[in-house]
This record gives structure tokens, C-alpha cells and sequence, in this order.
């Protein structure tokens, strides 16, 4: 049996970030979801599926920061209409592939299903999701999510979810 990169340490605790990224959303744990971010981490949700530039393309979600505590503020008070009977979710992460390793950053790609259920009806959402990992320490950071919702050029409704 050949050395597979994932089983490399810091991939390894890439990798359990992302699972506690998913429980933590399922969970309706924003907040403690907004803790998993370096501070200048970019979390993004483009249009065009092929774009890298994402400052200056169109995006669902472009957030920061302030942006992303802002839309957890909205999800957790409730006066978003998305936010009102939040849809109850449940994400399978897999297909995981190193885009880039170093000493203290790794890359790393992966397939996204979330299938949701919200008013009797459920939504199926696929995508392929890049997260770029801070490892300092024992701890470990996002510092950039990118979710390419496969279906990015059609017309998205408001999910009442973070994806």
C-alpha cells in the first residue's frame, strides 16, 4: 500500500476542521462556526464556476468578517425571512484531494451534498468546496472557503442555510 498524502497530519487536521465546520452548521452553531475563521478570512460562494478573481466577479456570497457576523446576527435573530423556520440540514463531505500543502497551510478540495428540509420539502444542493487551512500550533483555521454550487448559474432561492 503506497503513503497517501492524506495521511498526512496536517491534512488529517485540515480534514477534521472541515467535518466541525459541518457539524457546527448542521447544529444551527454559527456562531461558534464564525470562531473557525482566521480574521481576514474570505468565505465565498461564486456565480461563475470558474472564476479565481473573486473580488471582482459576482458572487452569491462574498463575506469578511464583518460580513459573515452580520449574517450570522441575521440567521440567529430570526428577522431574515431565510432564517424564519430554518431549514434543518445534513451535510456528507467526501472526495477529499490536497490542492496545496506546506508547513503551515494546506488546501485541500472536496465534494459538499447538503440535503435539506424546510416547509415539507427538501432541497439537495451539490458542490465543490475549496477550504484553505491555517495550522499554527495546535490550532487550525479557515482562511478561505470557496463553494461552487454546481447549479451557480441558475436561480438559487434563499436556503435558510449556511453552505
Amino acid at each position: 500500500m503506497t503513503n497517501s498524502i492524506l495521511n498526512d497530519p496536517r491534512v488529517q487536521r485540515a480534514i477534521e476542521l472541515i467535518w466541525q465546520e459541518a457539524t457546527l452548521l448542521d447544529d444551527k452553531h454559527y456562531e461558534a462556526w464564525q470562531q473557525l475563521f482566521t480574521d481576514d478570512a474570505i468565505y465565498v460562494v461564486p456565480i461563475d464556476p470558474e472564476t479565481a478573481d473573486f473580488e471582482t466577479s459576482l458572487n452569491m456570497i462574498y463575506d469578511d468578517q464583518r460580513m459573515r457576523k452580520l449574517r450570522v446576527e441575521r440567521l440567529v435573530q430570526g428577522f431574515s425571512p431565510s432564517a424564519v423556520a430554518a431549514a434543518r440540514t445534513v451535510r456528507v463531505l467526501s472526495r477529499f484531494t490536497v490542492k496545496e500543502i506546506s508547513e503551515n497551510e494546506v488546501t485541500v478540495r472536496s465534494a459538499q451534498i447538503i440535503n435539506a428540509f424546510k416547509r415539507e420539502s427538501f432541497t439537495t444542493l451539490g458542490a465543490d468546496v475549496e477550504h484553505r487551512i491555517v495550522l499554527e500550533g495546535d490550532d487550525a483555521k479557515i482562511k478561505l472557503k470557496v463553494v461552487r454550487l454546481i447549479d451557480s448559474e441558475d436561480a438559487v432561492s434563499a436556503s435558510g442555510y449556511l453552505v
